[in-house]
């Protein structure tokens, strides 16, 4: 679509996200890039989802009953199927006001009553997967949709025979994140300070709390008396953490959130963490090396998939947590930072597994799909009487769309 035109028609797309972060920061930047070219956007989530930090204030966020069959017991598939009917028609009450162009679902429990809707009011709908393994929810609908994005080239559980819908994208980041893609990697000589940077998620992990800073201590002197440590804790666990350093005379800055996540990201020169989809999305969009440990219970296992393409490319290092063990770590921290060009060419290889025009890329995708443009200056008109240029403007474009 022409600047022109992005300029002249203004669509109404609704999002569809689980209650995470991992589901909701891709919808966030996207929403974000879709108000930029002129749209209005809604959110549809559950509870846990609106009370995630980060939601656009132009973004208005719409609850609904997630509902999820599971488990054994009837009774629960009966609640769980109430909650599904209840999502589904609140949100086709909310479509038949707001009247979306296209859905754009991110996966989730959260968005499978959305879903639902869409595909009964036969609206066009796009599916969003972050991971490297096609979750549960956008399996199911992958088949109905008009179209699949990704953000990985290889995807586990995306049946072959839907290739023709899938569009590689990459995940959308934060755009304070993707400000930093054309930073310099922080200069690493074999004097200065190593920064790490360590995190587990929102809430942190508690294996990252007991591992790391034995890890660290086993250092070399030379590389362990330059470290600098920025680590993430449960609330539970950071006084116990807090002595573990001091014990091991290491500086760390401890909390249990920092809402400068990507100052610290930047400043970083390592990171050690857990791999879901939006960490590795920021991690390549900055190009950071890091070492990565894979959430054991994810569904699927897809934290593990996750890792394949970076670690592939020399940009991080995988360790199975029952095999993360201080030794291990120690062991692979060495590896990477003990000569400088080897920690900043792997920095440069996870910088090139990066998508920066993800959130382009897919809203390009997004527009695609829906009313034809003259519809779109016809429903534009009906709202808004243009007067003047503007109703000329308009005018002309609608004959050349009808050309």
């Amino acid at each position: 679509m022409s600047s022109a035109v992005k300029g002249l028609v203004s669509r109404h797309y609704v999002l569809a996200a689980g209650g995470t972060g991992g589901h909701l920061i891709p919808a966030f930047a996207l929403a974000a890039e879709l108000d930029r070219r002129g749209h209005h956007v809604a959110l549809i989530t559950d509870e846990r989802g609106a009370a995630i930090p980060g939601k656009p204030d132009y973004l208005p966020a719409h609850v609904l009953p997630q509902g999820r069959i599971a488990g054994k017991n009837p009774l629960n598939w009966l609640k769980g199927l109430k909650g599904i009917l209840s999502g589904r028609a609140m949100a086709l009450r909310l479509f038949e006001s707001f009247e979306p162009t296209a859905v754009v679902g991110f996966g989730g429990y959260p968005a499978l009553p959305t879903m639902l809707a869409a595909n009964s009011a036969k609206i066009p709908a796009i599916l969003h997967e972050q991971n490297s393994v096609l979750g549960r929810v956008n399996r199911y609908f992958a088949g109905k949709v008009n179209a699949i994005a990704t953000a990985f080239a290889d995807v586990d559980r995306l049946d072959p025979k839907f290739a023709d819908k899938v569009t590689l994208v990459g995940n959308p980041v934060r755009d304070e994140v993707l400000a930093l893609r054309d930073a310099p990697f922080p200069e690493f000589t074999d004097d200065s300070l190593l920064r790490i940077l360590v995190t587990g998620g929102s809430q942190g992990a508690r294996v990252l709390s007991e591992v790391v800073p034995d890890g660290l201590a086993m250092l070399p002197p030379a590389l362990r008396s330059r470290l600098q440590v920025i680590q993430q804790c449960r609330p539970e666990d950071i006084e116990a953490v807090r002595a573990r350093y001091a014990g091991h005379g290491i500086p760390a800055e401890l909390a249990t959130y920092f809402e400068d996540m990507a100052e610290r990201l930047a400043g970083a020169h390592l990171f050690i963490g857990r791999s879901g989809a939006s960490t590795i999305a920021e991690l390549t969009a900055v190009g950071r090396p890091a070492i990565l440990v894979p959430l054991p219970i994810a569904t699927d296992d897809h934290q593990a998939a996750n890792t394949r393409e970076i670690v592939a490319a020399g940009g991080a290092r995988a360790i199975r947590q029952e095999s993360f063990t201080a030794t291990t770590l120690a062991k692979q921290i060495q590896a990477m930072a003990q000569h400088p060009e080897t920690l900043a060419n792997a920095a440069h290889a996870s910088w090139n597994c990066g998508y920066p025009n993800a959130a382009s890329d897919l809203a390009d995708l997004v527009e695609s799909f829906g009313a034809a443009p003259i519809m779109d200056v016809i429903r534009m008109e009906k709202a808004m009487p243009a007067k003047g240029g503007e109703a000329l403007a308009k005018s002309k474009l609608a004959k050349e769309s009808a050309q």
